[in-house]
């Protein structure tokens, strides 16, 4: 029988991935500010893809962090003392965006909407790079303690050659994830640019995640005997529906292109919880001293509280925002934001 530790560690990977899928088209449109639109009328354009969605779907992380720290209090105290300055960068990040998001129309200056320009492009490229930085330090494992306490360096640790190949691949996987939503929310040249450059951007993209698996393979135990069972047929999918994609990009298939990255997303955040049960931290020092979910895990009292607060929220928040995406639905147009 399910355990409630086990079905919370589930749990907080739905979030995570719900942040993922979610936010990460939502980095990739903040991203194509720089690299895909040509001027303010298609930056605006852009930016309005993702208006009415882009704070609701940052509290996928929220939630995530916040389940975390009520379910795994251990987990949550060693992870984000070892990742301090990670997570400071990337909670910059994010703010720097959402500002920028309120405050670039208010001034009619070209030099105050480039600044916040910049600030929307940097607060969508920074967190998907940390986001996958910091997966590729769980796989890879840390030094931690008997005491669970995390001694981690920056440079060497945190940051090493493999969590940067792991933060350039779900930027790269970010982009185009939103590329793929850009097609799908928006008319005329803007549309056509972005299944171009999907396109262009389709092999790159393709060589950073095959070196990203090979360095997997080299420094972790993701596709080991035990863990190899489940993790490579989740990637041997991935790859089948990142081929199958290219096909979809040639003939148009918006909708379905957008599914397959969706799914890629979904399947790649999710190799690292299996990968990772039942731990919740792998200690690089001494396998012993791996924190599990188990040792991690709040009372039986606080996880029951916690279930039964969530079994009679969690439907109202999915029902919410299946509507408020219904709603938002229409595609946007040029002529619709000439008078902006």
């Amino acid at each position: 029988m399910l355990e409630l530790s086990e079905l919370w560690f589930i749990l907080i990977a739905v979030l995570f991935i719900g942040f993922v899928l979610l936010e990460g088209f939502d980095f990739g449109v903040g991203m194509q500010l720089k690299f895909l639109a040509k001027n303010d009328l298609e930056r605006r354009m852009l930016i309005n893809t993702i208006g009415p969605v882009w704070d609701a779907n940052e509290v996928w992380l929220l939630t995530a962090g916040g389940a975390m720290f009520a379910a795994f209090p251990h987990w949550y105290a060693t992870l984000f003392s070892g990742y301090y300055l990670a997570f400071f960068l990337m909670l910059l990040a994010l703010i720097a965006r959402g500002v920028a998001f309120e405050y670039r129309s208010k001034v009619e200056s070209k030099a105050w909407r480039t600044t916040w320009d910049w600030c929307i492009i940097l607060g969508s490229l920074i967190p998907p790079f940390l986001l996958g930085a910091l997966f590729s330090g769980l796989a890879k494992g840390l030094p931690i303690d008997e005491t669970m306490t995390m001694n981690a360096s920056f440079f060497g640790d945190i940051v090493n050659v493999y969590t940067v190949t792991g933060g350039v691949a779900f930027v790269m996987l970010a982009y185009m994830h939103g590329l793929n939503f850009t097609q799908l929310k928006v008319e005329g040249e803007l549309r056509d640019r972005a299944n171009k450059q999907a396109l262009k951007w389709f092999i790159p993209t393709a060589a950073v995640v095959v070196l990203y698996v090979v360095l997997t393979f080299i420094y972790t135990g993701v596709f080991g005997p035990e863990k190899g069972k489940f993790t490579i047929p989740i990637y041997a999918v991935a790859i089948l529906l990142y081929l199958g994609m290219y096909v979809l990009l040639k003939k148009r298939r918006e909708g379905l292109s957008f599914v397959f990255t969706s799914l890629i997303l979904l399947l790649v955040v999710a190799s690292y919880f299996v990968a990772l049960f039942p731990y919740v931290l792998v200690s690089s020092t001494n396998l012993d001293w791996s924190i599990t979910l188990y040792d991690a895990a709040s009372g039986a009292y606080t996880l029951k509280l916690m279930t039964i607060v969530a079994v009679s929220l969690v439907p109202v928040v999915l029902a919410y925002t299946v509507w408020s995406y219904y709603v938002f639905r229409k595609r946007l147009t040029e002529k619709e934001h000439l008078e902006y």
